[in-house]
């Protein structure tokens, strides 16, 4: 305390941040980079391990024996969608009833803003068929979930019919504590939202849908089942949820000690894993698989129809069959007994699952990067924007100097007018409020007068008002009427700065994934930027830099990570293709990447962009 309550001890101290600040600002940058990339070195990271005393052993005994009858019944589930054209509602009705179980129906109703052309969709109405099977010994406050989507084609079938199976062997158990809901819900998501606003007595995206006739207890945790094929060679874990949200790592524990007790063989983001962690080949594994996790839960999608329970703190995660043509074959048997283990094991919670973390990282389902261990990257790009910021801080009371008749002389600095400053700032705002609403408002007319269909019109109309922007600092230029000062872009720039800071803070603590990226690619423009440097190449580099670019690399680093690469003209098409379902999830599901975005980020770039072309 001595050193900040004394004036000179500050004075020095402030002088020597000012004087090194951009080697500090280098160090600070590289070390952020290298902290992260050294998350995926097996020695930094923790061993998973069960946090939950009442799932802390496996030791119960599997005796699930039907997995042909699953497989029987998977067919049958085909053969009456086929013949429904769809899901065989009444077929299910019948099915879940003659095992027992309260059977009720949920019809709901959605129109898209837009039409979804990757699912070609747009008056989307169905149904969601549930049974609930009570628990004998207990007061039925509590309930666990476990669903299947009704997917169209051939796609999912034996997911529905090992859970229907499920539903008959459980029947015949005496020992449930909770209530457990077997779910088959009609488009994908959509249907899974539906009968969560149902069921929560909500309605946050404008969804129709009848009320629920029945229900259960509080639902605990819920699993939900991907299985399209007889032969599974992998189970593959599914957990980036709506918003980056992830569930409590326990879950993720259970299902990885199930799959050791069984022998499975489970992956995560769809690779095994590998223990030859001091190879380099090693390590590359270890930092791909972490990295699409990482990329995953930037995107704010939920990547499975457990991705919407998160939202309401139901614990939940996805279970993918693969088959990858192996010579590892996992029956339908083992799967059903593995699920069986996981269920009992949750029926024996006596509360939530909360003594695990929330906030983690995956190399592999055995190891992970805790929050205190991740954050401090992101903290060291954080601490390159207070530097600058107080940089400027100093430098605003500096005189400017003055060259007269050859000799410099101190000139009193002028303060800037508020107009100076408030102009870009609200120009750059004004843009990104018209970047969230106008495509979607704007997509009749743009049909009306272009060839494009109204999926194409909302993003071709979104990259025109982005581009559009690149036109502020004339248009603000224009207002100021000459009122531009030295003094104006620093005090713009300070400004620009600590929103820049608080921004990137606030998301990291909610997405941490979208948070650190974003840093990554605009600390350096907010680091670098002044009206003095060279335009052209900077103006460059501030572009390639930008949000829009950065969603641009991160579809192609994507497609590399999951050995799928594509062309620059796939890679544009899939570029689209990610811009218009991130807002269509914003409007169905509430996903909050793309106001982020537009409200946020974009204007803040917008501040940075005016500053190079300060007059």
């Amino acid at each position: 305390m001595g050193l900040l309550s004394d004036p000179n001890r500050r004075r020095a101290l402030t002088n020597l941040l000012t004087r090194l600040n951009t080697p500090i600002c280098i160090v600070c940058y590289l070390a952020a980079i290298i902290w992260f990339m050294g998350l995926a070195f097996e020695p930094f990271t923790l061993r998973t391990y069960m946090s939950e005393n009442a799932m802390g052993s496996t030791m119960v005994e599997e005796r699930f024996p039907s997995g042909e009858r699953a497989l029987s019944t998977a067919k049958e589930f085909d053969a009456h969608k086929r013949k429904a054209g769809g899901m065989p509602v009444e077929w299910l009705v019948k099915t879940m009833q003659a095992r027992g179980l309260e059977v009720f129906t949920q019809s709901f109703s959605r129109t898209l803003p837009f039409p979804d052309e990757n699912k070609e969709r747009y008056m989307v109405r169905g149904t969601n068929v549930y049974g609930i099977l009570r628990a004998p010994r207990a007061p039925r406050t509590e309930a666990l979930v476990i669903s299947a989507p009704c997917s169209p084609g051939n796609v999912n079938n034996q997911a529905v019919g090992l859970l229907l199976t499920l539903a008959q062997y459980f029947r015949n158990q005496v020992y449930w504590a909770k209530d457990i809901i077997f779910l088959v819900n009609e488009h994908d998501l959509i249907g899974m939202q539906a009968w969560l606003e149902g069921y929560h007595h909500t309605n946050i995206t404008g969804m129709e849908y009848s009320p629920l006739q029945g229900r259960a207890g509080s639902i605990q945790a819920a699993l939900s089942l991907e299985l399209s094929s007889d032969v599974i060679t992998s189970l593959d874990l599914i957990l980036e949820g709506l918003n980056g949200q992830l569930p409590n790592l326990d879950l993720a524990n259970l299902f990885y000690a199930f799959c050791q007790k069984l022998g499975v063989l489970c992956t995560i983001q769809g690779k095994l894993q590998r223990n030859d962690w001091d190879t380099t080949e090693g390590y590359t594994h270890a930092a791909q698989t972490m990295m699409l996790m990482v990329l995953k839960q930037a995107s704010g999608r939920a990547w499975g129809d457990h991705g919407l329970f998160l939202r309401y703190h139901i614990e939940a995660a996805s279970i993918q069959g693969i088959n990858s043509f192996r010579h590892y074959k996992t029956d339908v048997t083992t799967i059903g007994r593995l699920l069986e283990g996981m269920i009992r094991k949750l029926n024996n919670l006596l509360e939530r699952l909360h003594q695990s973390y929330f906030f983690y990282l995956l190399p592999s389902l055995s190891r992970f990067v805790s929050i205190g261990y991740y954050m401090p990257a992101f903290g060291l790009l954080a601490v390159i924007l207070l530097l600058r910021a107080l940089d400027l801080w100093v430098h605003l009371d500096t005189p400017v100097l003055a060259e007269v008749d050859g000799v410099s002389e101190a000139e009193q600095s002028s303060s800037p007018g508020l107009l100076s400053v408030l102009t870009p700032v609200v120009i750059s705002h004004v843009t990104g409020v018209a970047l969230y609403l106008l495509p979607v408002q704007l997509q009749e007319m743009a049909v009306e007068h272009f060839p494009v269909s109204e999926t194409e019109a909302v993003v071709l109309t979104a990259i025109a008002i982005y581009t559009a922007g690149l036109a502020l600092p004339h248009n603000a230029q224009r207002l100021l009427s000459g009122e531009g000062t030295e003094q104006g872009w620093r005090v713009l720039k300070l400004t620009s700065l600590l929103y820049l800071a608080v921004l990137l803070g606030c998301t990291a603590l909610i997405n941490f994934s979208l948070g650190f990226i974003l840093a990554i690619t605009l600390v350096p423009i907010a680091a670098c930027i002044t009206p003095h440097i060279p335009r052209a190449l900077s103006a460059l580099a501030v572009v390639l830099l930008s949000p829009g670019f950065v969603i641009l690399y991160c579809v192609f680093i994507y497609q590399e990570l999951i050995e799928s690469p594509v062309s620059i003209r796939e890679g544009w098409m899939l570029y689209l293709s990610v811009i218009s379902q991130g807002i269509l999830d914003h409007f169905l599901y509430g996903s909050l990447v793309y106001p982020l975005l537009a409200l946020f980020i974009y204007p803040c770039w917008l501040m940075f962009w005016n500053i190079l072309f300060w007059k």
